[in-house]
């Protein structure tokens, strides 16, 4: 953890294209017909928890691409969720394979209605791989906050347990798909959702973990 805070916070101070409030999550645009814009107060909730735990100046705000979108590399962050339907192109399937490929990471949170779709168009972009449950001792569960037992659940849903899958590449996680959980409506502001403090508390904490674990391996 400490490892990761020092070197986000050197990276943060030092000049370049990286540079004070410009460390952020960027939300994936997308067709099909699902709401790639959903949750809108979840992303700042999740940076501005960064920005007062740990000390990184990170945005106060996301960033918004699309798959060909050619700042699509500068962010190392990629978040997408929804409730319908996800479909890329063929030019986009191939950009993001690209993008994970070269040091990027994709957070799929499925926002109820996502699965299926996005399960279809992942074995498209990584047909040599299939999404694999991440055990509860990856890193990505104690880079900040200890998760003994792996990803919160935040809502009930189909009252399945959560479940944290990925895709590795090359022995580092590129996809990670949280399912039956919900993160996003547990970032979310307190009285969209009207979940407990609790709730939203380990819910938080989780995306802290993401955004550092993706940000120890983006300086790693």
């Amino acid at each position: 953890m400490t490892g990761i805070l020092i070197t986000a916070l050197a990276i943060a101070a030092a000049p370049g294209p990286v540079v004070d409030d410009s460390i952020t999550i960027a939300r994936l645009q997308y067709d099909g017909g699902g709401d790639w814009y959903a949750n809108p107060s979840s992303l700042p909730n999740v940076l501005a928890a960064v920005r007062d735990r740990t000390g990184i100046p990170v945005a106060r705000r996301e960033a918004r691409v699309t798959a060909l979108d050619p700042a699509l590399p500068d962010y190392p962050y990629l978040y997408m969720t929804g409730h319908g339907d996800v479909r890329f192109t063929p030019a986009e399937r191939v950009a993001l394979r690209e993008y994970l490929l070269t040091g990027g990471f994709l957070h799929a949170d499925d926002n109820y209605g996502l699965d299926e779709s996005f399960r279809e168009e992942i074995a498209e972009i990584f047909p040599e791989a299939e999404l694999t449950e991440i055990p509860s001792d990856h890193p990505v569960f104690h880079t900040f906050y200890d998760f003994p037992e792996g990803l919160p659940k935040v809502h009930e849903h189909d009252g399945k347990p959560p479940q944290a899958l990925g895709i590795f590449a090359g022995g580092r996680l590129v996809v990670f798909y949280s399912y039956e959980s919900d993160l996003g409506d547990g970032w979310e502001d307190p009285d969209v959702h009207g979940d407990s403090a609790e709730v939203r508390e380990q819910a938080l904490r989780m995306g802290v973990n993401l955004f550092l674990y993706v940000l120890g391996q983006a300086t790693s």
